[in-house]
């Protein structure tokens, strides 16, 4: 870790009038001094800046935002979204390199084309947006002297065979993915899992690829037609439409966790990157919810991969139809939220810890068989990261917030 540069006069004044706040311990309501705080965020040493201050390589003080402090579980919350970000750049490069707007996969691009055409620029932005999130969370966490997240020793998956592929280790398996869909009946639905509800999956894709494997299960330089006409063509097609529901799976996924970890940060400047980069999440599973769309009606509905099975129905033709289906309705419907005694609303969901924080979404990324082949020491270090976070508690609690707890029921 970079030794944090010693604070000037202005930064000393502010650390003066911005004291740590400290957390309690959940199991003994005590208070953990300053000293438990630092060891806590990986920090040790007399001459440390406090975790209040954020400094520049020039010394000085960043903004006033920072005067409240942050608090352990500020840290954690912030040290799980790093390696979750990590672990999306990871997987977005991988398309990037396939089917980017600089995409070394002809066949592969043109199949994402056939979905939409703005399909590979959407890819190599998400996949910068991504990056950014990652390099800005461990940037953050290094100049309030906590320990940024390093994964690089997990980088150990095997990369794709087909052309485009760089041959590097990953952190990621796009090459069987169990891709849950049934966010895209959950969003068109007036239920709400934060109350217990459940969904079916839209679309049924058990162990399909969402990036081409290999040149000779799919050639790169072959013609993509509309709809598919050769086996390999099929496949390819398939695997295109595989990916486009997979990047509205994670982007959804995402904006809840956001959105969940929001009402349990005590640092005014946690909320601002909170809801920030939640709303980054947000504008992106929008985007990708409507492309999914387009892989579910007409002129591609009916595509199988001729490999597994899979097939992408038409949604919007019997059985299936109808609000519940229908490709182009991709603003999220109002669903319960809160209470059952308020009016619908239109919301992103599920917005509760045990449906969309840390652990839940690491249950949910394993499930999908993201991270197939991955060690144990693997699976161990990204639980303890998400359990950390999930136990953040605000710090700061309003009359406001105990009424309305009382009245509709905490988290």
């Amino acid at each position: 870790m970079n030794t944090p540069i010693p604070p000037d006069d202005v930064t000393s004044r502010l650390q003066a009038a911005s004291p740590v706040r400290a957390e309690p311990d959940p199991t003994t309501k005590r208070t953990l001094g300053r000293r438990s705080f630092l060891k806590g965020l990986g920090v040790a040493g007399a001459g440390l800046v406090p975790a209040t201050t954020l400094l520049l390589k020039e010394g000085k003080a960043l903004g006033r935002e920072f005067r409240r402090g942050l608090t352990l579980g500020d840290v954690n919350m912030l040290r799980f979204l790093a390696a979750a970000e990590t672990l999306e750049t990871d997987f977005w490069q991988q398309y990037t390199e396939l089917g980017g707007v600089d995409g070394g996969n002809p066949a592969y691009i043109a199949a994402l084309e056939n979905i939409d055409g703005d399909m590979p620029q959407y890819i190599s932005d998400n996949t910068d947006d991504e990056a950014s999130h990652t390099a800005f969370l461990n940037a953050f966490l290094q100049a309030v002297g906590a320990e940024p997240v390093n994964l690089e020793k997990f980088r150990t998956l095997p990369s794709s065979a087909a052309t485009g592929a760089k041959q590097i280790g990953r952190l990621t398996n796009l090459m069987t993915l169990h891709v849950d869909t049934s966010w895209y009946v959950r969003y068109r639905s007036k239920q709400n899992p934060d109350f217990g509800a459940t969904f079916p999956q839209a679309v049924n894709i058990p162990q399909e690829p969402g990036i081409p494997i290999s040149d000779a299960d799919t050639p790169p330089m072959m013609t993509q037609p509309v709809p598919p006409v050769s086996r390999e063509q099929q496949r390819m097609q398939a695997i295109a439409n595989t990916a486009a529901f997979h990047f509205a799976t994670v982007e959804q996924g995402g904006s809840s966790l956001y959105g969940a970890f929001i009402p349990m940060a005590t640092s005014k400047v946690v909320l601002r990157i909170l809801y920030a980069i939640g709303g980054s999440e947000i504008a992106h599973f929008q985007t990708w919810h409507d492309k999914a769309g387009n892989a579910v009606a007409e002129p591609l509905a009916g595509v199988t991969d001729p490999e597994t099975g899979v097939m992408f129905p038409n949604l919007n033709a019997p059985p299936f139809g109808g609000e519940d289906f229908q490709t182009n309705l991709i603003m999220p419907e109002p669903c319960q939220f809160i209470s059952k005694k308020l009016p619908l609303c239109s919301i992103i969901r599920p917005t509760r810890r045990k449906n969309a924080g840390a652990v839940a979404v690491v249950n949910f990324l394993t499930t999908m068989r993201l991270f197939e082949g991955q060690s144990q020491e693997f699976f161990d270090t990204l639980n303890a990261l998400a359990v950390a976070a999930d136990k953040a508690r605000r710090q700061v609690e309003d009359e406001e917030d105990e009424l309305l707890d009382n009245l509709f029921g905490g988290d």
